[in-house]
């Protein structure tokens, strides 16, 4: 039975998959929606086929990477996971702008990309769906590898991960039937700003693993800056959620503090510079016409 603590835990796997998961399900929504639209709607099992063709090939790379990094200890450990979050961080900041500033032209773009790969075989249509899940799909396995080794175990962050991608997954198929209706601007703009402040966290994380690799011990930046002792920020369920999401440490050293507002303090500035004023007249979110077009589901 899984205790408390650990299924706080399991929010940072269950934002990243989530986030990731409904990424994977607008662009499979798009591609099937423009083969209904252009009458290739027989085109559809191929999408299909590379879409799970690349997601099994992702989690069986996140499995057998996670079994040769299990085997490390000592200073091997520390390197591989100082190196794996500080990479998760680097990959995290850039989905997060990139979507920022691309997500208008992914339909548009795929649309393209499915017309000139219809004209040359399947495979090539199938390819374009096993590069676009594989994309996400191995971003969202390196997040979980750097979620386990900044706060929680293997089987809490494998749930959260599963349930993040259930959610994602029944968004997903609603959005392509047109049975819902969803705010993905607002829904991508809050994520995002969830996933800037779980990055701080990872990357005052990977700071700390390469200090300890290093030994690192001098007394201004391994000095704890804080350290408490009891009460909600020093243990339980409050305390394993702040630590899983944002990083937080009830007696962290004073290089891995600076760290963390190293990266947020900028990435939230540009963060919020970036972000844009909704418009006056609600975008429609699905257009279940009779072609069956996803309109502006990626709009963000």
């Amino acid at each position: 039975m899984i205790s408390m603590p650990n299924i706080h835990n399991m929010a940072s796997s269950l934002l990243i998959t989530l986030r990731e998961g409904l990424e994977i399900a607008l662009v499979i929504a798009i591609m099937l929606a423009y083969l209904n639209k252009s009458g290739r709607g027989d085109r559809k099992r191929t999408v299909i086929a590379g879409g799970l063709a690349a997601a099994v090939t992702c989690i069986i790379a996140g499995f057998a990477f996670r079994q040769l990094v299990g085997d490390f200890t000592g200073k091997w450990e520390q390197a591989i996971e100082g190196i794996l979050a500080l990479l998760a961080v680097a990959v995290l900041t850039w989905m997060i702008f990139w979507m920022r500033s691309n997500a208008r032209g992914i339909a548009t773009e795929l649309h393209s990309r499915i017309d000139a790969a219809i004209d040359q075989s399947n495979v090539a249509l199938a390819s374009i769906a096993f590069i676009a899940v594989g994309r996400e799909g191995f971003e969202t396995v390196l997040f979980l590898l750097g979620a386990e080794t900044a706060s929680a175990s293997g089987t809490s962050v494998v749930i959260g991960g599963l349930i993040g991608l259930a959610i994602s997954s029944v968004i997903g198929v609603a959005l392509y039937a047109g049975s819902t209706k969803v705010d993905i601007r607002s829904f991508f703009n809050w994520t995002g700003l969830l996933l800037v402040l779980f990055a701080a966290g990872l990357f005052g994380k990977g700071i700390h693993e390469f200090r300890e690799l290093f030994e690192l011990e001098g007394s201004w930046y391994a000095a704890p800056l804080w350290t408490i002792e009891s009460g909600a920020f020093a243990e339980g369920t409050s305390y394993d959620f702040l630590k899983g999401l944002f990083g937080w440490h009830y007696s962290p050293e004073r290089i891995r503090v600076v760290a963390y507002f190293a990266y947020l303090v900028p990435c939230l500035w540009l963060y919020f510079s970036g972000m844009r004023p909704a418009t006056t007249t609600p975008a429609k979110q699905v257009d279940n016409d009779d072609s069956g077009e996803l309109t502006s589901a990626t709009t963000v």
